[in-house]
């Protein structure tokens, strides 16, 4: 349920408000040097509180080993990564538990669990818990010198000028939603399989694990709907595959061709908006106006772009091991 991964595996755990999150990750090869450092910049790029339009809430987001590394090496066992929550503020859950707010999880989460999930900050349900899966992608890039994995926002409430649509959000006092497109270069041909295992199948399936990912399209996406086959197709110019267009995004039968790997996805508005809503209330057993008080990201999509590039890593880093192209790195 919280795991992914065939031989680079990560598992994820902890809540929102309670003592720490974490991840354990097992599959990584003996030997890659390692330090707290190595992970810092990319857990910076995912702070809240660090850019406009992001929550307030800061945590400082230090990573504390708690096994597999020894003497600054990985030791090829479990590496288990905890954060500590300090910076919380869970009367604001406590105000509004009589409403299940519209966009969350409280509602299912409170159908599934019985009443007995943490719903402080949303629990396990959290983007808090992206934490570990950024530290992770920290690693697997380290395993992937060579690979480069790049996401950027597009579009900010339909907006390519960002600020522009950060500005409708302040204006309307809401939430807005964005694209973010990932590309990575440097990727040999021949990852994934056909069907179940494809690199395409794999990359979405951890992408939907990040809270408010809608969609995700690769290459030409849903254009190509409106384009013709002998439009779509990708002529090949060489024996090593690369080809003229790159309408299906580096990917063909679920396997890599050698080039630039290309895809977008669709992140939603945040669900905790100031604007006054209509939910249940489970005290009275009726629908009532209210309002979402506490700390927010105006948008979520400002924090997206290493996220993206972490979970993209940690599948890359899998189909990587699986074909033997990573034991160079640590040679």
């Amino acid at each position: 349920m919280n795991a992914f991964g065939i031989l680079f595996r990560v598992s994820i755990f902890g809540e929102s408000h309670g003592p720490c999150v974490g991840i354990t990750i097992d599959g990584c090869p003996a030997g890659l040097s390692l330090t707290e450092a190595d992970l810092l910049p990319d857990l910076e790029r995912r702070k809240g509180g660090t850019q406009k339009g992001t929550t307030p809430r800061q945590e400082a987001d230090y990573p504390i080993f708690k096994s597999g590394l020894f003497n600054e090496k990985t030791t090829g066992f479990p590496i288990t990564i905890l954060f500590e929550n300090n910076n919380t503020r869970s009367e604001d859950y406590q105000k509004q538990r009589s409403f299940p707010r519209p966009g969350h999880a409280d509602m299912t989460a409170h159908q599934k669990f019985g009443g007995n999930e943490d719903y402080r900050g949303g629990g396990h349900f959290s983007a808090r818990l992206t934490t570990g899966l950024v530290a992770a992608g920290a690693i697997a890039k380290k395993l992937m010198p060579a690979v480069s994995i790049v996401a950027t926002i597009t579009e900010i409430a339909g907006e390519q000028d960002l600020e522009k649509g950060l500005q409708k959000a302040i204006d309307a006092k809401d939430s807005v939603g964005g694209i973010v497109e990932c590309r990575v270069k440097g990727l040999p041909s021949g990852l994934g399989e056909p069907y179940f295992q494809s690199v395409e199948s794999a990359l979405a399936q951890i992408i939907f694990a990040v809270p408010a990912v809608r969609g995700i399209e690769f290459g030409t996406g849903f254009a190509a709907a409106r384009m013709f086959g002998s439009e779509h197709n990708d002529a090949i110019m060489d024996e090593r595959g690369t080809t003229k267009t790159n309408h299906a995004g580096g990917v063909v039968g679920g396997i890599t061709n050698g080039n630039e790997l290309v895809f977008r996805l669709a992140i939603k508005p945040t669900s905790s908006t100031p604007k006054e809503q209509v939910s249940l209330n489970w005290d009275t057993g009726k629908a009532e106006a209210f309002s979402i008080k506490g700390r927010h990201d105006l948008c979520v999509a400002l924090r997206a772009p290493v996220i993206i590039e972490a979970v993209t890593a940690i599948v890359l880093a899998d189909f990587m091991l699986r074909e033997q192209k990573i034991k160079r790195v640590l040679d």
